[in-house]
Formats: structure tokens, sequence, C-alpha cells
């Protein structure tokens, strides 16, 4: 029998060395390298592998493909993060800060399917069953048709769920507390995470079932255990959002059954999450008299338009101080980068003036187009004159200050003119025909500074 010998596992990104180190040599984290027993042999590494096995099916690229059905969940928000629904026999991953509402989220979607009729299973790792019948009777829930068990042995589960028909929705909260008896190891190694969810998805195939696993975050917002958990699903989710505010961001990352940077926006109220069908009046504070430095933008997640504000505020300093920019809601290179065109292309000094910019309601900004917003709101701010109420405004700026169109610009347009705005500041070659909306055009970020100081 072949000697057991041992190598050690990062558990934060799966590499793997022959010996001992205090840092790890593929991701550079210290004391995260971990014994495992292996049986791998030399002569086994080198073993043949060409003959023996099974013959597998070749098909051609042109064969016929019928689409997997979908099932809706009933939380249209939810179907649009994934595209449609749930696609039986596939695994989704969903990810998020503790307490964010995974939990509750789950549960109300496994509810309404069990309400419809369809057979749901859920398996609790962190809380005992009367926990999670708790929370469903705070969230009215009580009555609804699913079985539930707390259990930590991927086994015990696989085993029980074997003996009764497959059910069409099985959640697992969470992945980081499964334990499977064939790896060594405590629950939430890389090495326990790997075999767990493996078991549990080839399950899923076999079966037909949907297979949604809870993931634990690390303190950069990552799904912790190794990068390959993200390979082996079809979908992963991020539920994002910050506890103080009321909304939720469900943003799919990955998805191998629709489209990626779709999003599902709910509101944490008392009975639980509730769908946000009109984000923007969400995002958007109360309108009332312009003021300096507030410009709306209309941003673009997936195919849905978002209408956020973007606020800036600029304080003079005397001589000598050295002057702060902070950021919240977008990237605070990018400013830099903005702040250096103003001061080079259009003759803004920002150099002795404190910068603060921030985006309404918690809403974080990704979308390249918010350029000619923010360059707007921090002339506006500078300027001390405010930009028109009825405005919106969006482009990409270059660092000549030359402005670029993005895309969809119709979208983004529709929806201003659909929540009252009557105006808009675009680049140069934006056409929306049918926007029901008033356009002013500009080539560069020279052409919007002097529209707005009035020069």
């Amino acid at each position: 029998m072949a000697k057991a010998q041992k190598h050690y596992v990062c558990q934060a990104c799966g590499g793997v060395t022959s010996k001992w180190q205090g840092q790890c040599p593929d991701c550079g984290e210290w004391n995260s390298l971990s014994a495992e027993a292996s049986t791998v042999t030399a002569f086994s590494a080198r073993h043949d592998l060409s003959s023996g096995g099974r013959r597998i099916e070749l098909l051609s690229l042109d064969a016929e493909v019928v689409l997997p059905p979908r099932i809706a969940t009933g939380m249209a928000e939810l179907d649009r993060a994934l595209g449609g629904g749930f696609v039986a026999g596939s695994a989704v991953l969903i990810g998020g800060d503790p307490g964010i509402g995974k939990s509750t989220l789950l549960l109300q979607a496994a509810a309404r399917l069990a309400s419809s009729g369809r057979p749901v299973a859920y398996v609790s790792g962190e809380e005992a069953a009367d926990q999670v019948r708790l929370r469903a009777r705070r969230l009215g829930l009580g009555s609804a048709p699913l079985v539930l068990a707390a259990a930590t042995s991927v086994r015990d589960i696989i085993s029980t769920l074997a003996t009764t028909a497959p059910p069409a929705l099985l959640v697992i909260d969470s992945i980081q507390t499964m334990h499977s008896d064939l790896i060594e190891g405590a629950p939430g190694t890389v090495s326990q995470v790997r075999a767990c969810a493996q078991e549990l998805i080839r399950f899923a195939k076999e079966r037909g079932t949907v297979l949604v696993l809870v993931g634990h975050v690390t303190k950069d917002g990552s799904i912790a255990g190794p990068r390959v958990l993200e390979h082996m699903v079809d979908a992963v989710l991020s539920f994002e959002g910050e506890r103080s505010h009321q909304y939720r961001i469900l943003r799919a990352i990955k998805n191998r059954f629709g489209g990626t940077d779709e999003i599902g926006v709910f509101a944490m109220e008392d009975g639980g999450l509730k769908e946000v069908a009109n984000p923007s009046a969400l995002f958007l504070t109360q309108r009332g008299e312009p003021m300096p430095g507030a410009v709306v933008f209309p941003a673009l997640e997936g195919t849905r338009p978002v209408l956020v504000e973007i606020q800036a505020l600029t304080v003079r300093l005397a001589s000598g101080a050295t002057p702060r920019r902070a950021v919240v809601g977008w990237d605070s290179g990018r400013l830099a980068m903005v702040l250096a065109v103003l001061e080079a292309r259009c003759g803004l000094s920002f150099s002795t003036a404190e910068v603060y910019l921030a985006v309404a309601g918690g809403y974080r900004v990704q979308d390249p187009a918010a350029d000619m917003a923010v360059a707007a709101a921090l002339v506006s701010a500078l300027a001390e004159r405010p930009v028109p109420g009825d405005a919106v405004a969006f482009g990409e700026l270059a660092l000549s200050g030359a402005l670029r169109p993005v895309s969809h610009p119709t979208l983004r347009l529709k929806e201003a003119a659909k929540l009252g705005f009557g105006r808009a500041l675009v680049p140069t070659g934006v056409e929306a025909e049918g926007a029901g909306i008033d356009i002013a055009r500009y080539g560069t970020l020279g052409a919007v500074v002097e529209h707005l100081v009035g020069r």
C-alpha cells in the first residue's frame, strides 16, 4: 500500500506545496498553509491513463439542443437576477456579508416554490430547525409545505434525499458548515468545501434538482473557500448592501444560463425582503429646489436603468493645508482622474479645496458613464451654481477632455423621461429618437463647464 504523504494546502487560495511555509507562495497570505494527508505516489502520478477507461460519446456541434426549462420563484427580482428563474439541475452559489439577508431571501423563495406545489428541502447547518421555524413565522411563512432539516453531514443529507422523490429545490445554508467523512479536516477547510460541493452538485445534476449553496464571505467581500468553488457552480450571485440602509441588491456575477450584471433590488422591512419594482425612486432624494453639487445620473445595471443622485461638496482651505478627497459609492481613483482633467483641460483649480463625493442612498456606481455626471457635480459645487433640477447627465470622459458616447443611451433617457426629467446633458454622437426628452450635446468637458458656469 502506498505510504501516506503530507502536503500543505493554502486555506485562502487552495494552492498546494510539499513543505510548510509561513507565507503562501501563490497568494501571499501568511499562516494559511494547513497539512493534509495524500496518497499520491510517484508511480500513480506517472501512471498511463490512455487505456482502461469507459468510452464516452462524442457529439457534433450542430446537434439538436433543447432549452432547459425555467422554474419561476414567484419573486420577480430574484428571477431577473437569475435570467428568468432557476434551471433544473443547476447549482447556484449566493454570497454576502453576515446579516445582509441571504437566509431570509432563500427562505422566502423556497416557501413560495413549495406553496406552488413543488417539493422543496431546506437544510441548515448553522441554525437549529426551531430557529428556522421561528424566522418563517416572523415572515408569515409558517404554513409553507417545505421540509426542513438541521444537518452538516453530506452523507446523511444525500442518503436521506435519495430515498424519497428528488426535491425541485435544495437549499444548503451554508456550504462552509458541511462535512464529508471521505475527507480529513474540519468543516470550512479547502478540501472539505471542495469535496462537499462536488458531492452535492453531482447529486443535483443526476436528480434534476436545483441546488442553492450559501457561501460565507471574507473581510474583503469575496466568497470564502477555494476559488474553484465558483467555477464548479452554474451561477454566482452576490447579495450586497449596507445594513444601515434599507435596500439590498442581488447582483449576478456569473450565470451559465443567462446574462451577467443583472440586478434585483429588495428593501428590508419588518415582514422580510420586499421587491422594489422601481429602484430609481429608492435612490433619488426628494427633489426640491436645485442645490449646487447635485446631479442625477441614469446608471445602467444589465438591462435595467437606475437613476441615482451624485452629490459633490468643495471646501476652500487656507494656504498650506493638505486638501482631503473623500468618496462614498464611487471609485476614488476615477475621481482623481476627473479632477486632473478639470484642472488641466478646463482651467479649474481644486488643489486648494477639499472634495467630497457621494452617491445618494448608499448605492455604488460602477458604470463608466458616470464621469460626466461627476464632473458636472464638481463644477456646480465649485462655482456655487446649481444644475437644473430636471436635467440628467451621462458620458465617459477621456484624458484629453473629450466626451465619449456610452452604451444604451435610449434606455437611460426613457427612464429619465418616465420619472419627469425634461433635459439631458450627453456627449456628441448620442442618438435617442423617441426618448421624449430635450438633449444638449457636448463634444468636450470644457463646453460643459462653460455652460454650467455661464461663461
